[in-house]
């Protein structure tokens, strides 16, 4: 089942954000502590503000197992996948345990028809390249545009 993000998710969030930081194999993971960090902490703090869409996956027993959001930036605050402030900015995780069972594509789709019917002309997204999330976003249209650091960002034109 797939639902719309409400306030008391806002734990969950943080536990996604933690889930999508990319660690390649064989490196041990990186201290939660980095949630602290302004520039990951700005895709949680004051979720529900204008312009915030997302949705939680739930397994069977009702339990939150993936999520998938979007939040507008602007050029002081921007996060690592800002193209302009008016491209939502996508995040994306699921519970390890989840993965590989067709859970992205769901939350995907959820997400890019509510943008869609929102008039939202494209969402951005940032991802390390060894990722494997990298063939679902091509999947859904998205196209490199940049490199920060080590990661790219990816764009979909809706």
């Amino acid at each position: 089942m797939i639902r719309a993000v409400n306030v008391q998710d806002v734990p969950f969030l943080w536990e996604m954000l933690y889930a999508s930081i990319y660690v390649p194999a064989g490196q041990p993971p990186v201290s939660r502590d980095i949630l602290k960090e302004p520039a990951l902490a700005k895709y949680v703090e004051g979720w529900g503000r204008k312009g915030d869409i997302g949705y939680i996956a739930m397994d069977e027993a009702g339990r939150s197992i993936g999520s998938i959001t979007c939040r507008l930036f602007d050029e002081i605050s921007q996060g690592f996948g800002y193209v302009d402030q008016e491209t939502p900015e996508l995040g994306m995780a699921i519970l390890e345990a989840y993965r590989g069972k067709g859970l992205g594509t769901a939350l995907m789709s959820k997400l890019l028809d509510e943008v869609h019917r929102q008039g939202i002309k494209q969402v951005s997204l940032s991802v390390d390249p060894d990722n494997y999330a990298v063939r679902l976003y091509k999947k859904f249209g998205f196209r490199e545009v940049g490199v920060v650091g080590t990661s790219i960002t990816m764009v979909a034109k809706l």
